[in-house]
């Protein structure tokens, strides 16, 4: 099974056009009415869709880490730092996570790019 990604705000449009032109699954917060969530609302709402948060914010990787700490559950976070990682590379290695990697490879963890 593939893994479904959820794209936070802070996640150019280019790289969400680009995963939907791979075929890999990809909602944004804003098509899903969320875009006004704190981040621990947006790391539950993703795990209430099934789907590992991509993300380029700082607050979403460090509540990421409280969750792994206090051994609390979440479907995972893809982190790339927005200013080290190119659009072109992030679609990259997201499309193989999303297509390479099944759902439980990634719970409670944290994957930064690049790969």
């Amino acid at each position: 099974m593939a893994i479904a990604l959820y794209m936070d705000q802070h996640v150019p449009r280019a790289i969400t056009v680009g995963l939907r032109l791979r075929g890999v699954d990809v909602i944004t917060v804003y098509e899903d009415g969320a875009s006004d969530m704190d981040d621990p609302g947006l790391l539950d709402r993703a795990g209430e869709l099934g789907r590992v948060l991509f993300t380029q914010d700082d607050d979403l990787l460090a509540e990421a880490t409280r969750r792994q700490r206090e051994g609390i559950p979440f479907r995972g976070v893809i982190y790339a730092y927005q200013l080290r990682v190119f659009i072109g590379t992030c679609i990259h290695d997201l499309e193989i996570i999303a297509k390479a990697g099944e759902p439980e490879d990634l719970l409670n963890r944290v994957q930064f790019l690049p790969l």
